[in-house]
């Protein structure tokens, strides 16, 4: 399709090719194909090759490490990489608080995390949600005490991704109780290994260690690690939350996702034809790449905006319920494909007793439904969908 990218933007798609081609590891992207599980140093294999490339930080300026792109230079380079099967950048070091610390962080914040972020050297988790503050984030109870030359933190995060994996997190913990909520939180930086943090698995629907609960439990935090003001944190939070909603939409994901269940769907037979023929069938695949089109222009659009030097606001809110609507019904497609073969914790059922050899077309198959599973958290995190309909009515509607 084509996109109407410059000639310079079409030549940069091509150099972003011929790199993939080159450097990405093939055992990562059968993973990534296959939606396997991808261990902490899959992660850190992928971050340590673009990072050696400087091609990590698409969103940051060269001052500071990163590609200094454009943004449609990153959308370019971000879904190339889906296409490729390349796995996505761990966001939370990256994507989310170096954005952060490059607006709101000190000089001196700034020159020593965000090296530390692209070399590796930190592994960083976010502490937003909180078992009674999900959507309702202004209500986390979360308390941060100035004590002398630190804060003393005290409280629960929840839903904490790959906080198994973290030695740094960035958390929102509430430094004054007067007032509107939003008016009396503040943005820390917590070392996950200092007294106090215990980090606890939650096991999810797909039977997988994802995320954690995380307790604080009198944990001294310096007061060098408070990003922006006191209890001016909820600009920080807002901040990054955009580029969060906007990196959840997948658009990149999705048209690989599509493209795979395509090629699945011409294999699969239903009455002596391709499944991808089955008049049902097609229209709901048709749908979906109708609405992943739509989400590309609207993508466009915001990159554009971003060019000309406007600020995602509610758009990221648009194309996080869009975004994940979309990837939610191919996974939904990807698992009717395959049919009983999609079912759960049956492995042994893929193999031939006699013959001890894989059944013919069912590769793949035995990890459809776990990623169903797992993609029905796309519309609650970040924000669930519901409270993004509420943003969008009242920033864009008025109500």
């Amino acid at each position: 399709m084509d996109l109407g990218f410059s000639a310079e933007e079409e030549a940069f798609r091509e150099e972003v090719r011929a790199f993939l081609a080159d450097r990405l590891p093939q055992e990562l992207a059968h993973k990534v194909r296959s939606c396997l599980r991808l261990s902490k140093a899959d992660h850190e294999t992928w971050h340590a090759i673009l990072n050696e490339k400087g091609w990590l930080a698409s969103h940051w300026p060269r001052e500071y490490g990163g590609t200094g792109w454009s943004p449609v230079q990153s959308f370019i380079f971000e879904n190339e990489c889906a296409m490729a099967a390349a796995p996505r950048i761990v966001p939370f070091g990256v994507s989310m608080l170096g954005p952060v610390l490059i607006k709101y962080g000190t000089e001196a914040q700034k020159q020593y995390w965000l090296p530390r972020i692209l070399d590796g050297s930190d592994w960083w988790c976010q502490g937003y949600s909180e078992p009674q503050a999900g959507s309702d984030l202004a209500s986390l109870k979360t308390s941060a005490v100035r004590h002398g030359d630190h804060y003393v933190v005290n409280g629960q995060k929840t839903w904490t991704t790959l906080g198994q994996h973290a030695n740094m997190m960035f958390c929102l913990a509430r430094t004054r109780h007067e007032g509107k909520p939003q008016e009396g939180i503040s943005f820390l930086l917590i070392d996950m290994k200092a007294p106090g943090v215990d980090v606890r698995p939650i096991i999810t629907l797909d039977g997988e260690h994802e995320v954690n609960e995380v307790f604080l439990s009198d944990v001294r935090v310096p007061l060098d690690n408070l990003v922006g003001e006191e209890n001016r944190g909820w600009t920080c939070a807002k901040y990054l939350l955009t580029y969060e909603r906007s990196n959840i939409a997948g658009v990149g994901l999705s048209a690989a996702a599509l493209a795979r269940l395509k090629e699945i769907a011409q294999r699969r037979m239903k009455n002596g034809v391709p499944l991808l023929h089955d008049p049902l069938f097609a229209a709901r695949v048709a749908r979906v790449e109708i609405e992943l089109e739509n989400l590309r222009t609207t993508n466009l659009r915001v990159v554009a905006g971003l060019t000309a030097g406007s600020a995602p606001g509610a758009e990221s809110s648009m194309l996080k319920i869009r975004g994940t609507q979309i990837r939610q019904e191919i996974a939904s497609l990807t698992r009717q494909v395959w049919g009983p073969h999609a079912r759960p914790y049956i492995a042994p059922a893929f193999e031939d007793q006699h013959e001890s050899t894989p059944l013919p077309d069912t590769d793949g198959a035995e990890h459809a439904a776990a990623h169903y599973f797992n993609t029905r958290k796309l519309s609650i995190f970040g924000g669930s969908n519901e409270i993004q309909k509420n943003i969008i009515a009242k920033m864009m509607l008025g109500l």
